[in-house]
């Protein structure tokens, strides 16, 4: 070959790419599908336990501005809801309106309804997403569009009442009614819950009614419930307490978490239901008043 000569690569081999034959592609495909699978139960775990988390920092922030508004106002607690549910600017009540599943019903799905006129959203920071947990996916239908509810929390009816009275639905002379702070140090503002998540299927008003009946003399057999709590995380449920903690409650009775009625109502027109020796009832009833003295 002449120095000056031209280069020429027709004398090389030429190298072809070799594709992926089907066998390697569905090998492959099973790689990917065995991984995945292996992946997932540790991947909603971890949102499960986000999820936790983002609901617990929301019940903080809920009690703290319950007891920014109890300081700010004479040592007064809010009511747990007015005898109506419909909105009273003269009735002090944490949070007014009914949940149901109506998309014309505006409680269920505008925070501007009911949450924004509480007298406890000045201390909200502007935040709506803290009366909800973050795993409560329940919703309306508006307009055509999907739109989640805003409220999964309720409050503790042994906390200002009604309107700062009884309910009829249950006895509650001979316990205490909290209607200001300082009566919490029976039995310690650490042991009375103020917030708790409800069951999508059962949450209405915003008040949790914890029937204390069994409670002292001790007699389970009595136990009532007429309100369910939410089991939203592995069984467990989202509660605050008077003196600002916040904690996940792993409910051990099945009566308690029974299947969610979807889009409907666990009640069913009954007003509650005897639950006899359920042990999440005597929880609850020793976390929600005492008995007068």
């Amino acid at each position: 070959m002449k120095a000056n000569a031209p280069c020429s690569f027709t004398n090389y081999p030429v190298r072809r790419s070799r594709g992926f034959t089907l066998i390697e592609l569905l090998v492959v495909i099973a790689i990917i599908a065995i991984l995945a699978a292996l992946l997932l139960p540790s991947l909603t775990r971890a949102k499960a336990k986000a999820q936790g988390i983002q609901c617990m920092n929301n019940h903080r922030q809920l009690c703290f501005a319950w007891r920014m508004y109890t300081d700010d106002n004479g040592d007064k607690l809010l009511y747990s809801s007015g005898t109506s549910p419909a909105y009273n600017a003269n009735v002090p009540s944490w949070c007014s309106g009914t949940m149901d599943y109506g998309g014309g019903n505006r409680s269920n799905w505008d925070p501007s309804f009911d949450i924004m006129r509480s007298p406890m959203w000045p201390y909200c920071g502007n935040n709506f997403a803290i009366f909800r947990c973050p795993s409560d996916r329940s919703y309306v239908v508006n307009g055509g569009v999907q739109k989640l509810r805003v409220r999964s929390m309720v409050m503790n009816v042994w906390l200002g009442g009604l309107n700062g009275g009884t309910t009829s639905i249950m006895p509650m002379d001979p316990y205490i009614l909290y209607l200001k702070y300082s009566q919490l140090a029976i039995p310690g503002p650490d042991r009375i819950f103020v917030f708790i998540d409800e069951r999508e299927d059962a949450n209405s008003w915003a008040n949790f009614c914890v029937d204390m009946e069994g409670y002292s003399p001790p007699s389970p057999g009595a136990y009532k419930m007429y309100d369910m709590p939410a089991s939203y995380h592995a069984n467990s449920g989202g509660l605050s307490f008077a003196d600002g903690h916040s904690e996940l409650h792993k409910w051990l009775d099945p009566r308690t978490m029974p299947p969610i009625v979807e889009h409907g109502n666990i009640w069913n027109g009954q007003v509650g239901f005897a639950s006899a020796n359920n042990k999440d009832i005597g929880w609850l009833q020793d976390h929600a008043t005492r008995p007068k003295q």
